[in-house]
This record gives structure tokens, C-alpha cells and sequence, in this order.
């Protein structure tokens, strides 16, 4: 075999390697993406590089793997979900303490699912390998209790808090982040949208109802210059799509 015949083989050979490695990375690089979503892009912008980004997206799911990370037990996943109506519930008296009880809840579902909860740093890098899609709406919720606690966060912000606590909360219990969750007690449904609606001061059906009475479509009180609710719409929505809003009866 001649010397530029060995040459052309071992050229080959390199050339193939290379597109199969190519091949093989971008097929990683799909699985992170798919995976990580946003995550994978905010990283990859914090560190100017994707090869450092799915370094770093890579150990957090060795580290993940190495948790003892466990699904709730039915009556866990009851007993929180009650928690929560409770919680939803205060919100139309006491937004901002409701909001400061949301973020317990979820601290505290995420402890009982093996999830370390000490370093907030560490909690959003352990979560975003499963919860990936609703990491940035934690955190959102997480930057207005931030604000709450400091006395500057508006009732609106603190129903937007409300919305993306519950999509991480929803998930953390085996739940999709915008599907209804379930009380222990069906009543407790019906109890949360009378309760609501006792506070509601509605001119239009159709913008109160929409289809749906869920906490994303409801609208947020008009605060005055006083600090006062203009109206008293302060209700953060029905959890299920299927009971219907009832209207209090006026005078």
C-alpha cells in the first residue's frame, strides 16, 4: 500500500471521526435544549459560551440523579393541595401575608420531594432539571416577595407572585403548572369561588367569566391614592376551570 493511499485512509478516518463526534454533540446539545428550555438560553448568554453552559447544565443532572428525589405520597399531595386552598383563600384579605405563606408552601414541598432548600442559589440550579419551564416564573415569585417584604410590592404584583408560586407548586406535586388542583375536600372548591365572588363588584359578565374562572384571568383591585382597594377585586381566581363563577345578587 502506497504512502498517499495510507495518507487518504487516515484522512478519512479523521473526517468521519469528526462528524460523528459533530453529530453526537449536537445531538446533546438538542436533549439540553429540549430539556433545560429558557434555562439552556439564559445560561449560555450568563456565560457567552455553549460548551460551558451544557458543562454546567450536564453536572447539575449528575448532581439531580445523586438526590433522593421522590414523588408525594397521595395523602401528601392532598394535604398540600388543601394547604393551598386555604392560603388562596386569605389572599382577598391579606395579599401580601398569603404571598409570604405561598412561598413556605412551595419551600416546603420541595424539602418533602428530597430537594435541598437551604442555598436559593442551588434550589433554582436543582429544579431547573426537572422544572425547567417554570424556573423564570419561580423566580419572578421569588423577586416580589423580595419586594413585598420591603412594603413596594402592589396588590397586582403580589396576584402575579400568587399565579407563578402556584405553577411551580402544581408541578412540584405531580400536577401540569396550569391545570386545576384538587382539594382533598370537592367543597372546598365551591367554598373558595363563593368566597370570591362575596368580594366581587363586576360590570361585565362576559369580562368576569371568560369560560374559565381561573386565577390568570381575573383582574387585579384598582388601588387609589390612599392606599385603598377602589373595588374589591382582589380574588386570585376558582382553581377549576369547571365551577362556574356565582354572582352575589345586589341591592
Amino acid at each position: 500500500m502506497s504512502t498517499g493511499t495510507i495518507l487518504v485512509i487516515v484522512v478519512a478516518i479523521i473526517v468521519i471521526a469528526a462528524v460523528v463526534i459533530g453529530l453526537m454533540a449536537a445531538a446533546r446539545r438538542r436533549r439540553l435544549q429540549q430539556r433545560f428550555g429558557p434555562e439552556y438560553d439564559r445560561l449560555v448568554g450568563e456565560h457567552d459560551s455553549k460548551l460551558k453552559a451544557e458543562s454546567e447544565l450536564a453536572e447539575r443532572q449528575r448532581r439531580v440523579r445523586a438526590l433522593d428525589i421522590r414523588p408525594l405520597t397521595p395523602s401528601a399531595r392532598a394535604a398540600y393541595a388543601d394547604r393551598w386552598g386555604a392560603i388562596q383563600e386569605r389572599f382577598v384579605d391579606v395579599p401580601v401575608e398569603a404571598v409570604r405563606e405561598s412561598q413556605v408552601l412551595v419551600v416546603a414541598v420541595m424539602s418533602e420531594r428530597g430537594y435541598p432548600a437551604e442555598h436559593g442559589d442551588q434550589v433554582l440550579a436543582d429544579l431547573s432539571v426537572e422544572h425547567a419551564q417554570t424556573l423564570d416564573r419561580y423566580r419572578t415569585a421569588e423577586e416580589i416577595s423580595a419586594s413585598a417584604a420591603a412594603g413596594t410590592a402592589s396588590t397586582e404584583d403580589l396576584r402575579q407572585a400568587m399565579i407563578h408560586y402556584r405553577a411551580l407548586f402544581r408541578e412540584l406535586l405531580g400536577e401540569p403548572a396550569d391545570g386545576p388542583t384538587e382539594p382533598a375536600d370537592p367543597g372546598a372548591t365551591e367554598d373558595l369561588a363563593a368566597g370570591e365572588n362575596r368580594q366581587s363588584r363586576v360590570q361585565d359578565d362576559e369580562a368576569q367569566l371568560g369560560g374559565e374562572a381561573q386565577l390568570d384571568d381575573i383582574q387585579g383591585p384598582v388601588v387609589a391614592a390612599d392606599g385603598q382597594a377602589a373595588d374589591e377585586r382582589s380574588g386570585i381566581g376558582d382553581e377549576r376551570a369547571d365551577t362556574p363563577a356565582r354572582r352575589t345578587p345586589r341591592s
